[in-house]
């Protein structure tokens, strides 16, 4: 019994260790381990808490007896975020455990580190750095190793608490444990908040809101929020601790306290009063008894017999009384109703010394309300309230209640409930008090209610009313008033109380007054010196009032009153009302500048009390001086200031002046200001005052500064106080005198230096600039204003105005410009203003004229020819700054020395001006009239200025020129090109001789063009010029007929040359490469003439979308520069194909530099290039480079022709090539075109250089039997073209004997189908039968050699066929049932795409196959043209179709697997039920014996493949299975039983690849499965076995098979009979019982090995009434496979974890279940 329960809770313990169990790796190990290591420590640790958890038993697994294993390669998932920059899961998948793995180990680094000391300093530097980084990777890990310890630490500090705190809450509160939070978790104060700051982790801190308490509080007994009484438990239950009081009689302290205790009504005592009952009651259970001498008289035995004696005798004389004459509270006399009865004590029974409460304590009536209260009352209304007392005792009690004492209150008759004034237990009666207030004030009394009890009810009555409160201050203050003035001081005064108040203003010695009436005045309540406003008033709640008080000083110093006011509550409250009376009190006290004294015998004002001097000024200048006057006293002053005139008067020492002689006399003309001149003086503060003077006019001022204060009172005399009508005069007083003397001074003016001379000569005009100074010694600012001279000189000063300040200087400059030439004096005068007399400048300079200067000394014209005119320039300069005006002719003496009346010159211009230092340009021009030497002067007149003479020098002669040969004849001439050849020309002179070529003359000059270069020009002196004479002839015809004349000026006649030639015509020849190369050697032919023919040809196999090269040659044997053109005569591009340039991508220049990005740009050019070409549709395109131009002379042009296609086919053009004037040149071409247009991928510029091959459509692996894979592929199609595709799939077949296949066909071999695979029928017409299908390969090489046709021939009249053979290589066998596509045919648009599904049917695996197949299959689509006119153009292209053209091919790969799961145990290969029948009988008998218990293990499924596997669970009873890993609960889930002992079947699962799943399997002991033992042999259930021991013990074994089945019908089962088990063990654990007792049942798992082969069939196990089918497969053996699993989370669940398991399977693994009960 014992050891059944040790297990049974061993198990259940272990499930909760397993679900919660977290392992730790030790802090060494932790370090070391790589991630591979790590795996395989959580698969270790899984494995240890796994056995430890289910298996009851402990066994040990050591590290080292596990195989190496390898380390998984780890794979990243991709980011989700688009965004992201993280590459990891690219670096992973390409360089696997190259990237993941770690670099550098511990064992190599430990190892780099010891051996240090190597010469080579950079490997000493990598070894320091790999010490340092390894110490901080420890130092790091030591952290997060401190951390969590500290971490855990704390948790368990934490628990500790929690588990301490609900233990006392269970100890101490006797109520049921509620399944709540018993105590708030302590995990905040527990652990460092700043440590887990510092290492950047969350701490309790960061989520709790509530502030941190200054010192942590004493631990005492806290009570659950949940225990709390509330509100209503608190009235209608009564504390524990009351409940467990015992009376005792003790009196209380105070006799008011006691009463006041019984008053309150026991079921809302405060807490207070429950506090005070709290500690009286610690106190008499702690204290000791005060009377121990009783404890010395007798022992203990004797007193205890005397008590019991004692007690005997009372209990002989006990008799039944009226319970209402016992005390309150006592056995017989009335139980409280608010206190719970004692226990009764046994007779006889020994009372312990302690002391009991009182019975008298109890209190026997409660009042409601405890106080009778009243409030909000007026005068004159009665107000009533009733009180009930309440008997709180279970018997019927008579009470006597006495009245007030005070005549306010009295009190009604009493309500009883019943007669005869007894009030029944629980039962009320009630009395009416009445109040009646004869005022607004306070009223206190009580009612007493005296009872059985020994403590008399005292009811307190009370009246109060909110009183106003009033936010009048008790002083008022008035502040400072002048004596014989007035001050009225304004009070707020506010009732912030709750409720209306009348109010009333006194005098103190009126009160008390006789009667209101008497001290109410209407107006001021006066008290000398003060009066209040108004007297009376009234304020509710909230209103306020303003408070007026008058102060009238009569007398200096402090006035003070007190006034009464009285509200009519009866509250009174004093007023003190306080003032200051002052005199008027002013003071001078700071006069800035130094201090001023009259001169002796110098008068002065009589009467002023200050002397103030200013310092001589200048006249319009201000000197200010600073007063401050000080109001000394502390009430503010109107002021103002006025001037007036001094009362001078001499007089004698000792003598004094007479008031009739002083007068005032305002001074008008006063140079002095004060300033402000009114306002107000502040109190007791100092002003300040600024005095200035100000002369306007040069004398001497003097004046006297009156301040007046205005409305000053007159102080009032003491019988003047005491008079009904006194009259207060006010008055404007001079307080303040100051005599104020100033004088004015002339100005002091000095300039530096007082005299200019400006030295040297200066040109007239110009402005001559001289600076100097002005000094201003003078005591103020001046003003001047300088004069201006402009009579014959301009003289002027800058700046002209402005102000100099003191003791300053100023800068100016003087502009002096000279109008006459010659020395010159002048003054120049400065007004200053204010000043009498001006300030005078002597000015003293020199000025001179112009000057003109020639820039050449003479003026030689050289040689001339008669009647010639030859020009000379000569410059005329200025070397002055200012204008000359001159004039230029020649020497009248020259002249008549010539003997000539007019001069040969022309002088232009001949007279002028010429500017400052400007310069004039001067033509001389001279015209030979006859032959001679001529020598003459020329005079240049100046005015103003010094004259300049220019000696002028000539030769005058006749011009000769002639030719050196004046005939020529022209060699190679040719038609319409220059020929140039060379001619002189000699001069026989030295002069200069000017020719000019003239018009072609003779017979042929119309169709001959000559030009001489130069046409005109000069011959020097006995100069020889070679010309060149450029012919062009525009005729064939011999030139014999020209002459070309030549005008000489000076000559009378022309100079004729004589031309002749024979000219030649026009020669080109015309190449073709033959290779896209320059190398290759043209084929050329001379045109005109009879060539042969050419022919330009591009290849007989061009791919799709690629661009051929040709090469056309144009070479020009003349010197006849012609135009040319090419054109394609149908297949010809755009014009603009190769001028389209694509757009420059969007991207930065540096990204365009790279190799790889031009190499694609390259590429994207080419494609738009072809796109461009192909934008016609016909399928092919030609495009010559050059399309026209000019071909120059000699010249030899090389032309690139460019071929590209989009469609197949062989194609033929013409290229008609026109040069000059000469016939066209059709030179033939042709083309043939090969590739399949149709590509599952989209054609673009990345794919125009490469050979497109279909990628392989593979369909990954799958499961055996499993559902069709369908795999849907979009076929784009890049031509013009619609293209019908026909598809059939094959299976490769390698075979040396079938190497060639002969396909016939009647009719075409793939003719049109509808929609659901019928073939259409056509009419039998040789039109359409015959373009149903291309014609046989030998058909096409022989049209391929023909010629093709013209352009409106048609092949319409071609031989219908009607049987076709062909003949091809054999690679497969067509099938259709492992892949497929429909549909089988498709047309795919021109330039638009189709959408065709191919499917991969999954074979059927035989039992023996235990490794993927491979499927390997393709798909051949065959193309054809449905319209005619695609299919073929005559004479210009002819496209094949169906066998004859090559077919698009599709590869088809996939894989084929058996389905196979991996099975784990969770309990060393082996899954044990050990059961005893004793362990349905409980612990606790009374609860009966017990219908069912559940056992469950744990079995752990992994799919190793690469593929999901979908899957049921199927086992019988008494086995159930569920996949809830961590559940303790016995209900499977997900899982239905059909019938009691039939298989279950859920649903189905799924197990992903790589992916694991926790099963949990179940056995379950019941009652009925030990009435089995009874069962004979031949009616046992299959699967059970009775065994029976030596000794007499049976015991029932259970066997069963767990089943697996797929979803491909297929299923993985335990071994049958006829399979050897290679290892397995079965374990059985037995225990007697008395009277045939039950002995344990034992769940068994064996693992099973290799098994004999042998074929799939079908068994039937019977259970009972009904049965389930299982089909059974066999799993050979599979050498070296290894599987990589991933166990994921505690609980089983897959994704919920990250431990890694590695597993290695050598040898295929079958499981069974099996069971055994025994019975003795």
């Amino acid at each position: 019994m014992e050891t059944g329960k040790r297990e049974r809770q061993s198990a259940e313990s272990g499930s909760y260790a397993f679900a919660g169990a977290t392992w730790t790796p030790s802090p060494r190990l932790a370090r070391i381990r790589s991630p591979s290591q790590s795996t395989w420590l959580s698969s270790l640790a899984y494995s240890e808490s796994f056995h430890h958890g289910f298996g009851g038993r402990r066994r040990f697994v050591a590290q080292l007896s596990l195989p190496p294993l390898p380390e998984p390669q780890l794979l990243r998932l991709r980011p989700t975020s688009l965004r992201t920059q993280d590459i990891s899961y690219l670096l992973t998948g390409v360089f696997r455990n190259l990237y993941t793995a770690e670099v550098i180990g511990e064992e190599v680094s430990s190892n780099l580190i010891k051996a240090r000391g190597s010469e080579d300093a950079r490997h000493e530097e990598f070894v320091d750095q790999l010490q340092q980084i390894r110490e901080l990777y420890k130092q790091r890990l030591d952290e997060v190793e401190m951390l969590e310890r500290h971490i855990i630490q704390a948790r368990a500090r934490a628990l500790a608490e929690k588990e301490r705190a609900m233990h006392q809450a269970k100890v101490q509160f006797l109520e049921p444990f509620i399944k709540m939070p018993p105590v708030k978790t302590i995990f905040r104060w527990c652990v460092d908040n700043e440590l887990l700051r510092k290492h950047h982790l969350i701490c309790p801190n960061d989520y709790y809101s509530d502030t941190v308490p200054f010192c942590s509080a004493p631990k005492g007994v806290s009570v659950p929020g949940y225990s709390k009484p509330t509100f209503s438990s608190e009235k209608r239950s009564i504390p524990k601790k009351e409940l467990t009081k015992k009376p005792a009689c003790r009196k209380m302290s105070s006799q008011s306290a006691e009463e006041t205790d019984y008053t309150m009504d026991s079921l809302t005592w405060d807490s207070s009063f429950k506090a005070k009952l709290r500690s009286r009651a610690a106190i008499r259970k702690t204290g000791l008894p005060k009377n121990k001498n009783w404890m010395n008289h007798l022992r203990v035995p004797q007193r205890q017999l005397e008590r019991l004696q004692l007690a005997r005798m009372e209990s002989r004389n006990r008799f039944l009384r009226n319970p209402r004459f016992f005390p309150p509270n006592t056995p017989l006399g009335g139980k409280s109703l608010l206190f719970p009865p004692k226990k009764p004590a046994r007779v006889g029974a020994f009372q312990d010394g302690e002391l009991e409460e009182s019975c008298a304590d109890t209190p026997v009536f409660l009042a409601k309300p405890s106080i009778g209260f009243f409030t909000d009352y007026e005068i004159g209304p009665v107000y009533e309230m009733v009180i009930s007392l309440q008997n709180t005792t279970s018997t019927s009690r008579h009470l006597r209640v006495l009245p007030p004492s005070t005549p306010y209150f009295a009190l009604g008759l009493g309500m009883f409930p019943g007669e005869g004034g007894m009030v029944a237990p629980g039962m009320t009666c009630q009395y009416i008090v009445q109040f009646f207030p004869d005022c607004l004030g306070d009223f206190d009394d009580f009612i007493l209610v005296e009872t059985q009890s020994a403590h008399t009810l005292l009811i307190p009555l009370q009246a109060r009313r909110p009183p106003p409160v009033l936010t009048l201050s008790p002083v008022l203050d008035c502040g400072y008033c002048l004596i014989g003035g007035m001050k009225i001081t304004r009070f707020i005064c506010k009732n912030v109380g709750f409720s209306v108040g009348k109010f009333c203003i006194m005098p103190k010695k009126s009160w008390p007054p006789p009667s209101f009436r008497a001290v109410v005045t209407i107006g001021f309540v006066e008290q000398p010196p003060f009066g209040i406003l108004p007297s009376v008033f009234e304020l509710v709640p909230g209103q306020a009032v303003f408070v007026e008080v008058l102060f009238l000083p009569t007398s200096l110093g402090k006035a003070e009153q007190t006034f009464v006011i009285v509200c009519d509550n009866c509250q009174i409250k004093e007023l003190v009302t306080t003032g200051v009376g002052q005199l008027v009190a002013l003071d001078l006290i700071y006069i800035s500048g130094e201090k001023s004294q009259p001169e002796p015998g110098e008068l002065t004002d009589l009467t002023a009390q200050y002397f103030i001097r200013f310092e001589p000024e200048n006249l319009q200048s201000t000197a200010s001086k600073l007063l401050i006057i000080r109001n000394a006293t502390h009430v503010e002053l109107a002021f103002h200031w006025q001037i007036m005139k001094p009362n001078l008067q001499s007089l004698m020492p000792g003598e004094t002046y007479s008031t009739d002689s002083i007068k005032y006399h305002p001074d008008r003309e006063t140079a002095f200001c004060i300033t402000p001149k009114m306002g107000v003086l502040s109190p007791h503060t100092d002003h300040e005052f600024i005095l200035s003077f100000s002369p306007q006019e040069p004398r001497d001022f003097h004046s006297v500064l009156q301040m007046v204060l205005e409305e000053v009172p007159e102080p009032v005399s003491l019988d003047l106080e005491n008079s009904k009508d006194p009259s207060y005069c006010m008055d404007d007083v001079i307080v303040l005198e100051i005599e104020v003397k100033g004088s004015v001074e002339p100005f002091q003016v000095l300039l530096e230096p007082y005299a200019l001379i400006i030295p040297g000569e200066n040109y007239i005009g110009i402005n001559v600039k001289k600076n100097f100074k002005m000094w201003n010694n003078s005591k103020s600012t001046i003003r001047y204003t300088w004069g201006k001279i402009s009579d014959c000189h301009i003289i002027e000063v800058e700046p002209c105005t402005g102000t100099i300040e003191p003791s300053e200087v100023e800068d100016f400059e003087l502009n002096f410009t000279g109008g006459v030439p010659g020395p010159t004096s002048q003054n120049l005068l400065c007004e200053i203003k204010d000043s009498p007399t001006p300030v005078v400048l002597h000015i003293e300079a020199a000025f001179k004229g112009p000057a003109l200067v020639i820039d050449v000394s003479a003026l030689q014209f050289g040689l001339l020819r008669l009647g010639q005119k030859a020009t000379k320039f000569i410059q005329i300069r200025n070397l002055s700054q200012l204008p000359a005006t001159w004039a230029m002719k020649e020497s009248q003496v020259s002249l008549q020395e010539r003997q000539e009346g007019v001069s040969p010159f022309d002088i232009e211009p001949s007279s002028g001006q010429v500017q400052p230092l400007g310069e004039c340009r001067v033509s001389i021009t001279l015209e030979a009239q006859h032959c001679q030497r001529l020598q003459t002067v020329l005079e240049l007149e100046v005015v103003d200025g010094t004259w300049s003479h220019l000696p002028v020098y000539a030769e005058v002669q006749e011009p000769y020129v002639y030719l050196q040969s004046s005939q020529v004849e022209v060699p190679n001439l040719y038609l319409g090109v220059p020929t140039k050849m060379a001619i002189t020309l000699i001069n026989g002179t030295l002069l200069p001789t000017r020719f000019h070529w003239g018009k072609l003359l003779g017979l042929q000059a119309d169709v001959c063009t000559v030009k001489v270069s130069p046409r005109r020009g000069t011959l020097g002196p006995s100069e020889e010029r070679q010309l060149s004479l450029e012919l062009t002839a525009h005729t064939l015809e011999a030139v014999t007929d020209l002459a070309l004349p030549c005008d000489v000026s000076g000559m009378r006649e022309p100079l004729v040359l004589g031309i002749s030639g024979k000219p030649r015509g026009l020669q080109v020849a015309i190449g073709i490469s033959k290779e896209d190369s320059d190398d290759s050697a043209p084929s050329t032919e001379l045109w005109p003439g009879h060539p042969e023919t050419l022919h330009l040809d591009f290849g007989s196999a061009v791919p799709l979308w690629t661009r051929v090269n040709r090469r056309l040659f144009l070479t020009n044997c003349s010197p006849i520069q012609t135009p040319f053109t090419l054109e394609f005569e149908y297949f010809g591009s755009p014009v603009n194909s190769l001028s389209q340039k694509p757009s420059p991508p969007d991207m930065p220049p540096a990204l365009l530099k790279t190799a790889r990005m031009r190499e694609l740009l390259a590429k994207r050019e080419q494609w738009e290039f072809m796109e461009s070409m192909l934008s016609h549709g016909k399928g092919a395109a030609f495009f010559p480079h050059l399309s026209q131009g000019v071909l120059g002379a000699h010249q030899k042009l090389s032309i690139d022709l460019t071929a590209c296609a989009n469609m197949w086919g062989e194609y033929w053009d013409s290229l008609i090539c026109t040069v000059g004037g000469l016939p066209p040149a059709v030179i033939p071409v042709r083309m043939a075109v090969v590739g399949c247009p149709i590509s599952s991928q989209r054609t673009t510029y990345y794919t125009t250089d490469q050979t497109q091959r279909e990628p392989i459509i593979r369909f990954g692996t799958r499961v055996s039997g499993g559902d069709p894979v369908t795999r849907i592929l979009r076929l784009n199609n890049s031509s013009p073209c619609d293209i019908r595709l026909d598809w059939e799939t094959y299976t490769p077949e390698d075979r040396e004997d079938r190497l060639l296949e002969l396909l016939v066909f009647y009719g075409p071999p793939f003719p049109l189908r509808d929609h659901a695979g019928n073939d259409l029928l056509y009419p039998e017409t040789p039109e359409s039968s015959g373009s149903f299908w291309s014609p046989s390969p030998s058909e096409s090489e022989s049209s391929r050699e023909a010629t093709p046709s013209a352009e409106g021939s048609s092949s319409a009249g071609a031989p219908q066929k009607i049987i076709s053979v062909i003949l091809r290589g054999h690679e497969g066998v067509p099938s259709d049932h492992l892949f497929s596509i429909s549909p089988k045919q498709v047309v795919v648009p021109a330039r638009g795409s189709s959408t065709i599904h191919i499917s991969f049917t999954p074979v059927v695996l035989g039992p023996g196959v235990l490794h993927k197949v491979e499927c390997v299959g393709y798909a051949l689509g065959f193309l054809s043209l449905d319209d005619e006119v695609e299919r073929e153009l005559p004479g210009r292209r002819r496209r094949l179709q169906d066998f004859a053209m090559g077919p698009m091919r599709l590869d088809l790969h996939g894989y084929v697997r058996p389905a196979q799961l991996s099975v784990d145990w969770d309990y060393g290969g082996s899954m044990v039920f050990r059961q005893q029948a004793s362990d349905l009988i409980p612990e606790q008998p009374c609860a009966g014996v017990l219908s069912e218990l559940v056992t469950t293990r744990h079995l752990k499924l992994t799919n190793t493949t690469e593929i999901p596997h979908y899957f049921w669970l199927l086992v019988s009873k008494p086995f159930s299975i569920s996949q809830d890993g961590a559940s303790r609960s016995h209900r499977a889930l997900g899982w239905k039983q059909e019938g009691e002992e039939i298989a279950a079947r859920g649903k189905q699962l799924v197990l992903h690849p790589q992916e694991n799943m926790l099963v949990n399997v179940s056995f379950s002991l019941s009652l009925e499965l030990l009435s089995y033992q009874k069962l004979p042999a031949d009616q046992m259930l299959p699967g059970v076995d009775i065994q029976q021991s030596p000794s007499g013990e049976k015991q029932m074994v259970f066997t069963q098979n767990l089943l697996l089945e797929y979803s491909n019908q297929t299923s993985q089962v335990s071994p049958q009979p006829g399979s050897r088990v290679k290892e397995g063990h079965r374990a059985e654990l037995c225990s007697g019982g008395v009277n045939g007792g039950l002995t344990p049942i034992v769940w068994h798992v064996e693992r099973w090995g290799h098994l004999h082969p042998y074929r799939p069939r079908e068994l039937r196990a019977r259970w009972g009434a009904g049965g389930c089918k299982i089909r059974e497969g066999f799993l050979e053996e599979e050498a070296a496979r290894e599987a990589c699993t991933l166990f994921n989370g505690e609980s089983g669940g897959p994704g919920q974890g990250s431990g890694l398991t590695m597993l290695t399977a050598a040898e295929g693994r079958l499981w069974g279940l099996s069971g055994t009960v025994c019975t003795r």
